[in-house]
């Protein structure tokens, strides 16, 4: 009995132990975020070189990266301590990603540390930013990984959640420790944290109510707990936005030679919306702590992979109306679509214009990218490999056409504002010198983007990349985000209204289509003949109770890829024809009128000499 209650001990120490862990890895890893977002938008006044401030904000990234790192190295073992190698979450897969997700962390967290030392530009902390950000994500994720059912909303959620929670407290100290050292551009930080609050909340409340909403599992014990932990967040994020409006524009109140009343000020800021935002996680550690299976309810094998059962076949009426929102992908598409109407209502308001059809290409290419991932298209393409392969030629050949088409670029640089000389560098500024960083004209140069276009397709479906990456959901997610960036990528350069980085021209444009044109039908045709279904373990795996024929259901998907991949490119070449077309008469009525011009004044100089002899 005592060498037990000993066992029981320790299990709870270590336990305890890995609970500070996280906390320490999760505050360490919002302060390293915050403080490099703080450094690249807020303290910056160029896109050059990085001034003082915002270098001091940069090592104090890279010191929070040291703490970062060894936090989650020492979870790691921990970890692997208390689970002996085995799962020990409730879904059984948790438990044996989570160490390694915790050293994928620390290796970025500490390749971090050593890049903030000697970083100087603005281009590459905000590098250091999305890298930063990417190392949030492995341990937040492997939390809700799983064969739960719902797993793949809470894959969704917990990217949203983590990622806007951490940006939003660490930005908010950044902000705090500045404003109680200075008043310099008071006004601007504070009117530019007042922006990603706004959108950090958001995002808060879209993510928590999604997962509580749609998400199958039961938060605490009986119905009165889940409705007491529902509330507190709901309580939680209510007053954070309330007090956090009210603190915000007191400290804009005292003048700026009144050093103990901003102080003041900065304290009520940092008072109110840092205890709320702690409660806040405190929840969601709660919920997530909690998070289990409901009693007596049966899991079936798709549910385990998938996250949802897949029960009915994919009949016409499924198709259309069975939806299941992607909160990454489906909020990415109607966040771009509002914007981008925001940004034509500026310069009609303005007096300019701007063409109907691009609107329409950008907001039909977002309807395209919100139903093949939000529709039952996007559902049962995770079980159905016909399906699969609509979805991913839709956002590889037919999305990005439109998007390009839309000119986003060109919008953008037209509706915001340029800032005057003496000015903070704001979104126009850092939009141009990424436009011209050399790491965009590399990735959008003609060769990177035909090779990754062409390549894509072999390199995942033809090896076990395609299998490792169905049976996780977030594997599946990045060949959709893959798919869509590399067509966009590869259409900017050929197509696109906005200028390249390295544009070409159009007899270039028209060889590069039509070289591409017979790698798409080769892989169709390739995959139509394949005498073995592709990923047969993972559509096995499923379960699924309606009749299926895999080789057949491949043979169709073959088709659809053969198919999708010439249509889509015949459009493309009709485009690129009427842009060369419209290109080369505008360049001769330019020739005309400089023709008339020379003419006017060849006559001019004749009629001047003819006066001059008559006289």
């Amino acid at each position: 009995m005592g060498g037990k209650t000993v066992l029981l001990r320790e299990v709870l120490a270590t336990r305890a132990f890995e609970f500070v862990l996280r906390a320490l890895g999760d505050l360490s890893g919002a302060v390293c975020v915050g403080s490099l977002v703080f450094a690249v938008f807020f303290a910056s006044d160029t896109c050059d070189r990085l001034t003082e401030r915002a270098r001091g904000h940069v090592r104090r990234a890279g010191l929070a990266a040291v703490l970062w790192g060894c936090a989650e190295l020492l979870r790691a073992f921990t970890s692997g301590l208390l689970t002996g190698g085995a799962p020990s979450g409730a879904s059984g897969a948790g438990g044996s990603a989570e160490p390694v997700a915790a050293v994928i962390t620390a290796v970025l967290a500490l390749v971090l540390a050593l890049a903030c030392r000697g970083v100087r530009g603005w281009r590459t902390t905000s590098v250091l930013t999305g890298v930063a950000l990417l190392g949030l994500l492995p341990p937040a994720v492997a939390r809700r990984s799983g064969d739960a059912p719902g797993h793949d909303v809470g894959t969704n959620a917990v990217v949203l959640h983590v990622t806007s929670a951490a940006v939003w407290l660490g930005v908010l100290l950044a902000l705090g420790l500045h404003l109680w050292r200075t008043e310099e551009r008071a006004r601007l930080v504070l009117r530019r944290y007042r922006c990603l609050a706004a959108g950090c909340w958001t995002l808060l409340a879209v993510s928590g109510t999604a997962d509580v909403l749609v998400a199958a599992r039961e938060y605490g014990t009986g119905d009165a707990g889940h409705v007491a932990v529902v509330l507190g967040k709901i309580g939680c994020l209510v007053a954070v936005a309330v007090l956090g409006v009210l603190a915000r524009r007191r400290v804009t109140l005292p003048a700026p030679e009144r050093t103990g009343a901003r102080r003041r000020a900065v304290s009520w800021l940092l008072g109110s919306e840092l205890a709320l935002l702690v409660a806040g996680f405190a929840v969601s550690e709660l919920m997530v702590v909690s998070a289990s299976t409901p009693e007596g309810a049966e899991v079936t094998a798709s549910e385990a992979v998938l996250g949802y059962d897949l029960a009915a076949p994919p009949t016409l009426w499924n198709l259309l109306l069975g939806w299941r929102f992607d909160l990454l992908f489906g909020t990415c598409a109607v966040v771009c679509a509002a914007v981008y109407l925001l940004g034509v209502r500026r310069l009609r308001r303005r007096g300019d214009a701007w063409p109907a059809g691009r609107t329409a290409a950008w907001l039909v290419g977002w309807g395209c990218v919100l139903f093949v991932t939000s529709s039952g298209v996007g559902v049962y393409a995770g079980g159905v490999f016909s399906l699969h392969m609509f979805t991913h030629m839709v956002l590889n050949m037919l999305a990005p056409v439109l998007l390009v088409l839309g000119g986003p670029v060109t919008l953008a640089l037209r509706a915001l504002p340029a800032r005057g000389r003496g000015q903070a560098a704001g979104a126009r500024e850092w939009l141009l010198a990424w436009l011209h960083s050399p790491l965009t004209r590399f990735v959008a140069g003609p060769g990177v983007a035909t090779v990754l276009f062409v390549s894509s397709f072999y390199a995942l479906y033809f090896t076990d990349l395609f299998e490792l990456g169905m049976f996780e959901y977030w594997g599946h997610q990045l060949m959709k985000a893959h798919f869509l960036l590399v067509g966009w990528l590869y259409y900017w350069t050929v197509i696109g209204v906005d200028p390249a980085p390295r544009p070409l021209p159009h007899v270039a444009r028209l060889g590069v289509v039509l070289a591409v044109m017979p790698f798409h039908a080769f892989f169709g045709i390739i995959t139509m003949s394949l005498s073995e279904p592709l990923a047969e373990d993972f559509y096995r795996a499923l379960e699924l109770p309606w009749p299926r024929d895999l080789l057949a259901d491949q043979f169709l998907g073959g088709g659809i890829a053969w198919a999708m991949g010439e249509v889509p490119l015949v459009l493309v070449l009709l485009a690129l024809l009427t842009q060369w077309y419209r290109y080369d008469t505008r360049s001769a009525r330019r020739a005309d009128r400089e023709g008339d011009d020379d003419l006017a004044a060849y006559n001019a100089m004749l009629a001047e000499l003819a006066r001059s002899r008559g006289g």
